[in-house]
């Protein structure tokens, strides 16, 4: 299964993600110093140990900041500079690069332009000048075992949300392989639910969990026989009544999962109506989560649209003039207007679903960018 492929694989590497690098000359450290004596002698006592880049003030230092983002490892910065002071330098190389380690070097012992650094410039170290070069030595060495502690940690947390998020993939097209009808359904109820997200500009968090409840709204069928799920004509009461019961079942299934807490409870309103004739509980209004209620749009537009056994797929506006005929009894009202105002968008992304999912899914854009 793939699930169990991607998690050798992970198991298998973890290992060497866990371990710094032993090969200290791959670091890169920034010297910024105005005076250039004292910049030959902090390059002395580093050669051989790391690549060496230096700039004499604060606005140069940012510049091949800039251009060695993904190089630089240290900093090691003056603080009584000309043109931008050390302090003011290394709290703006902490907004282009928090990650990177910082020393502030100063001749001053002034405990207002400690707290200013460590407050402003998460700062690593701060020593006096003169310094000895075996204890700067050191602090650096130290420095770059903090650094490749956090790229570390960093690497790890991006390959479990990685994992998380193609397990939960792998979780919804399996539940959508039991029947050949519903091919591909969670992923654009998923899609179609972002869509309307996003033009609501609902915050990160919101938008995580929402593509989230998409993809497992209906993890509670794996509890329904493939007999009920896949019958070709009307179920019976009975059989209606076990159906019934996969909002409730997907609650019960994610309830013991933390990162999944946030969504079981619009996992089980997904079929709650806006005039209370929904189930389980019958919510009414606003009663029932917003996400719920966007899903449910999402989720009886692609039921409308798809084939199923018992009939054909309804065209796009048949489809958009029943959610505008359920609009206050089915549906939120406000949120059918904008579905509806969106049919355009939602019927192009119903027609190239995985290129349009690739430009909504807030998880594979943060992961892309984790990794970059």
């Amino acid at each position: 299964m793939p699930f169990s492929a991607e998690n050798d694989i992970f198991l298998n590497n973890i290992d060497d993600m866990l371990q710094t690098s032993s090969a200290k000359s791959a670091h890169t450290v920034l010297l910024v110093d105005d005076e250039v004596n004292n910049l030959q002698l902090l390059k002395r006592t580093l050669r051989g140990k790391y690549n060496i880049l230096t700039a004499t003030n604060g606005k140069e230092g940012l510049e091949v900041l800039e251009n060695n983002l993904d190089k630089i490892s240290l900093i090691v910065s003056d603080h009584k500079m000309p043109v931008m002071e050390g302090t003011e330098f290394l709290e703006k190389a902490n907004e282009l690069s928090p990650d990177v380690i910082k020393i502030l070097l100063t001749g001053f012992s002034d405990i207002e332009i400690l707290m200013d650094a460590v407050n402003k410039c998460n700062l690593f170290q701060y020593m006096l000048k003169p310094f000895d070069p075996e204890e700067l030595q050191q602090v650096i060495e130290t420095g770059i075992d903090k650094f490749d502690l956090v790229s570390s940690k960093s690497m790890i947390l991006t390959d479990l949300r990685e994992l998380f998020y193609k397990t939960i993939k792998s979780i919804s097209s399996a539940l959508d392989a039991k029947d050949p009808y519903t091919h591909g359904h969670s992923l654009r109820v998923t899609l179609y639910s972002l869509i309307l997200a996003k033009e609501l500009n609902l915050n990160d968090k919101t938008l995580e969990e929402i593509e989230l409840a998409g993809l497992l709204h209906d993890i509670g069928k794996i509890g329904i026989p493939q007999s009920i799920l896949c019958k070709p004509g009307k179920l019976t009461d009975e059989e209606f009544a076990v159906m019934k019961s996969h909002p409730e079942n997907s609650e019960k299934l994610v309830s013991s999962i933390k990162k999944l807490n946030g969504i079981k409870n619009w996992l089980k309103a997904h079929h709650e109506k806006w005039d209370g004739t929904g189930y389980p509980e019958h919510l009414k209004g606003e009663e029932i989560p917003l996400s719920a209620r966007i899903i449910a749009l999402a989720d009886t537009y692609d039921a409308m649209t798809s084939t199923r056994s018992y009939r054909k797929a309804l065209e796009h506006e048949v489809a958009i003039e029943e959610i505008k005929r359920c609009s206050g009894t089915q549906f939120d009202p406000n949120l059918a207007e904008l579905f509806i105002k969106l049919g355009d968008t939602i019927r192009a992304a119903k027609e190239n679903p995985e290129e349009y999912y690739s430009k909504y899914s807030y998880l594979q854009k943060e992961i892309n960018s984790s990794i970059v």
